[in-house]
């Protein structure tokens, strides 16, 4: 497929829904050549193992690669982000929560009880850690989501756990956002009954962000926190479209 010559300046998408997956494979490919060639190996690397991971994996309409794909271009290339470790675990944010089992290199997959699943989830953040070193395994670590809780709420300890490790981790803070960026002003883009849910899950995330953006230790230039904070506006405003529309009268 001919790709145009433009491609390094459209949003992203645009590029999904006019390229898809070979679009933002070559966009991620114009964004890492700042950098030299052993960074830029380091950041195929990781995005050959993403890919291999959610190789099976569908996100709506699309390959779930392409979200991941969207996490790291946009730290790049809107956040103004040079740090290799942070766009490694961008790229592989989801690894150890979707695919611990495969990761770990273990054969069961389902069907294990909340200690095997942490056993899982602690020798795939080894092999991370193996591969990519230990700062990128500790940055996946903070935006793993917990074994869910049957006692609570699956929003409630979301919404808890990412306030908490966020907390502690400023460059975590950076490649949760732009995850929730491309769920929350990305959730236009989904179709099927689980809009509704998801804008439920993810609107109540918005000022919390809005905080973390804000915070001294968080490790952005003034002027990416307002195109963040823009950003935060503009996928409230979607949530409140979607979640707050009058009922159809019968």
């Amino acid at each position: 497929m001919e790709l145009p010559p433009y491609l390094a300046t459209m949003p992203m998408h645009a590029i999904t829904e006019m390229h898809g997956e070979a679009g933002l494979r070559e966009r991620f490919r114009l964004e890492i050549k700042v950098f030299d060639e052993d960074h830029q190996q380091r950041l195929d690397e990781a995005l050959t193992l993403a890919s291999r991971l959610h190789r099976d994996d569908r996100r709506s309409r699309e390959p779930y690669v392409n979200h991941l794909l969207r996490v790291a271009i946009r730290m790049m290339h809107y956040y103004e982000v040079r740090d290799v470790d942070v766009i490694v675990a961008g790229l592989l944010h989801d690894a150890v929560e979707d695919h611990p089992a495969e990761l770990a290199g273990c054969e069961e997959a389902n069907g294990a009880d909340e200690s095997t699943v942490s056993d899982r989830t602690g020798a795939a953040l080894e092999v991370l850690a193996e591969r990519f070193g230990p700062r990128v395994a500790r940055l996946v670590a903070a935006v793993t989501n917990p074994p869910w809780d049957p006692g609570r709420g699956r929003d409630e300890q979301y919404h808890e756990h990412v306030a908490a490790s966020l907390e502690r981790e400023p460059w975590a803070r950076v490649v949760k956002i732009s995850d929730f960026t491309d769920n929350g002003v990305g959730v236009i883009h989904s179709v099927g009954p689980k809009v509704e849910s998801l804008a439920r899950k993810y609107r109540p995330l918005v000022p919390v962000y809005r905080d973390l953006v804000t915070r001294a230790d968080t490790p952005l230039s003034d002027a990416v926190r307002r195109h963040i904070l823009d950003q935060l506006d503009l996928a409230e405003e979607r949530f409140s479209a979607i979640l707050d529309q009058p009922a159809h009268p019968a």
